[in-house]
């Protein structure tokens, strides 16, 4: 499978990008985007979705997992992920909280699954989940 190639990169970030705009974030009004590429080369974006109560907010990340989950896809290739305070432009890079990378550690080959952080321009970064998630706990521990 390995790293997807540039054009497929470049289409993520203009999807997390797009996606952000739906984010719900009256509290932090950090607003985030997330587009997950699927095996099979479907896209699942997600938005975070803030509450008042605080806990039940969900990450742009996981929203896009859940989709993707609920639609019967399980197997993933990258993600990537667009997020920065409240504004049109990217001012910085996001990278999924601990929650958002345990639950990529649920679905995901830690060495072949790339997290892609947009940046401002157009720029992005990005790592395979391991160097994010180093001795994650997953199924294979269970079993």
């Amino acid at each position: 499978m390995g790293e997807p190639d540039k054009s497929t990169i470049q289409e993520l970030v203009r999807t997390a990008a797009e996606a952000r705009k739906t984010a719900y974030a009256p509290y932090s009004r950090y607003r985030v985007g997330a587009a997950l590429l699927a095996a099979d080369g479907q896209i699942f974006t997600g938005c975070n979705i803030e509450n008042a109560a605080y806990t039940p907010t969900i990450c742009a990340e996981r929203t896009a997992f859940f989709k993707a989950v609920s639609e019967g896809v399980r197997e993933f290739r990258a993600i990537a992920v667009a997020g920065s305070p409240e504004g049109d432009a990217l001012t910085q890079y996001a990278w999924p909280c601990g929650v958002c990378r345990q639950v990529m550690a649920e679905f995901c080959d830690p060495d072949e699954f790339r997290i892609i952080a947009a940046g401002p321009a157009g720029a992005y970064r990005m790592a395979a989940l391991r160097e994010l998630l180093p001795e994650s706990f997953g199924p294979a521990n269970l079993g």
